[in-house]
Parts: C-alpha cells; sequence; structure tokens
C-alpha cells in the first residue's frame, strides 16, 4: 500500500498563488463594455429579449381570444337555455289549455247525460 504523502506548505501557498493568478489573467482578458464583441453580444441579448416579449403577447392575445370565444360559447348556451325554458314554459301552458278544455267537454257530456236521465223521468 503506499503512503500518503501530504503537500508542504510551500507547495500549498505556489497552488493558491496559481489559482489567485489564473483568476486575475481572466479577469483581465475580460473584454472593455465598449468593444465590439460586447456590444454585438448585447445586441444578440435585446434581440431575445424582444423575441421573447412578442412570443409574450401573442401567447396573452391568444389566450384573450380564448376567453372571449368561451365568452361567447356560454352566452349562447345560456340563450339555448332561456329560449328552451320559455319554450318548456309555452308547452306546460298548451298542455294545461288542452286539459281544461278537455275537461270541460267530458263535464259537458256528463251534464248532458244527467239532464237525459232527468228528463226520461
Amino acid at each position: 500500500m503506499v503512503a500518503f504523502k501530504g503537500n508542504m506548505f510551500s507547495e500549498r501557498q505556489e497552488t493558491s498563488a496559481n489559482a489567485k493568478k489564473a483568476l486575475l489573467e481572466k479577469f483581465k482578458a475580460k473584454p472593455a463594455p465598449d468593444s465590439p464583441e460586447m456590444l454585438a453580444l448585447a445586441e444578440e441579448r435585446r434581440k431575445i429579449a424582444e423575441a421573447r416579449e412578442k412570443r409574450a403577447a401573442e401567447r396573452r392575445a391568444a389566450k384573450e381570444a380564448e376567453a372571449a370565444r368561451l365568452a361567447a360559447e356560454q352566452a349562447a348556451r345560456d340563450e339555448a337555455a332561456i329560449a328552451a325554458a320559455a319554450a318548456e314554459a309555452a308547452r306546460k301552458l298548451e298542455q294545461a289549455a288542452r286539459d281544461e278544455a278537455l275537461k270541460a267537454e267530458r263535464k259537458a257530456i256528463r251534464d248532458a247525460r244527467y239532464a237525459a236521465r232527468k228528463a226520461r223521468r
């Protein structure tokens, strides 16, 4: 089995210095905000944001159109239900009138039989 070899303090210190140096180089290598590379990147981000806003507006418009369509369908269903209820009420009134006429006709027939029976006596 291989024995563990711990890092010496100087090795750790050197590694830390190299890491700091690499971080500093990375920061220095960053282009300036007014460089053509950064301006192109900013323009690309702006175009992406505009496209995102356009898609969001289209989604909102589609959602509003769908809501309007659903509201129109619901209104049509409500009107149909009101019309059906009115037709049902008219049918019930007509049926009640027919029942009254039939009841009056039967009463007239019954009264005529009663009068005929009385007339025979």
